[in-house]
């Protein structure tokens, strides 16, 4: 077999650096105009979701079709757009309902996220880790939790938690081509968790200082390693395709 040739990442980041410009730019808006303290409006609301649609037109150029190769772009880019979605709801979560549905929508976003990520390897020493930071985030805020919350917040827990692990498990530090991007997703994975953590806190147990600067801080790095890890992600794919071709061939022949 002929071995790959490895791409340095700074190499590649040149290479995808200005489609991430308008996502630095917007994320820099954000913080110029809302820095301080969220919003209750339209214009707060556009200019929140403008780096994840920044983003969302990141991994179209990148490349996207519905051949196989591109699986994994598609699912990151289905998660974004209900990260979008989520997103608005959220700027007005203290209207009937609203809460609930960013959090519907941010649960479908950790799905489509988890299943992009895959399930080999399984490292279930990773997922033990995650299990046990979920158990101990819910005992703490299950004495804060009511009504629908109550049955929500274990459910969404169960999700990141699950997200992250997968992300995780990715990570492989082995000279290849695609170790970097996959730790670009992992990170991303970590920093949903502090974000998401710092919400729930903040909002059901007590006031986080600086939690408006840090849930948003967290969860636009987050977004943007996620994004990132679409690097590439055709090559692995294909030569995950690749490989599966023989076990294929061989149940074929049983």
């Amino acid at each position: 077999m002929t071995k790959t040739k490895r791409l340095k990442p700074l190499t590649v980041l040149k290479s995808v650096g200005p489609k991430l410009v308008p996502f630095f730019k917007t994320v820099a808006i954000f913080f110029v105009l809302f820095g301080q303290e969220e919003r209750s409006s339209i214009f707060f609301c556009i200019v929140k979701c403008l780096p994840v649609v920044s983003l969302i037109a990141f991994v179209l150029l990148h490349g996207m079709s519905l051949d196989e190769c591109y699986r994994y772009s598609r699912r990151i880019l289905v998660g974004l757009v209900f990260s979008a979605i989520g997103d608005a709801f959220l700027v007005w979560k203290h209207s009937f309902m609203n809460f609930e549905m960013g959090l519907l929508s941010f649960a479908i976003a950790q799905t489509m996220y988890a299943r992009a990520f895959g399930w080999r390897p399984l490292k279930p020493y990773a997922g033990t880790v995650f299990l046990f930071v979920g158990l101990s985030v819910y005992s703490y805020l299950q004495m804060y939790l009511t009504g629908i919350m109550s049955y929500l917040a274990p459910f969404y827990l169960t999700l990141i938690c699950t997200m992250a692990w997968r992300a995780v498990a990715r990570v492989q530090f082995y000279d290849d081509l695609w170790t970097w991007t996959k730790l670009c997703g992992c990170i991303g994975a970590v920093c949903f968790m502090v974000s998401d953590l710092v919400i729930a806190i903040n909002m059901f147990a007590f006031s986080v200082p600086f939690s408006h600067q840090i849930i948003m801080l967290t969860y636009y790095a987050a977004q943007f390693g996620i994004s990132l890890s679409v690097v590439d992600s055709q090559a692995d794919e294909l030569i995950r395709v690749q490989s599966n071709e023989p076990f294929r061939s061989k149940q074929k022949a049983g």
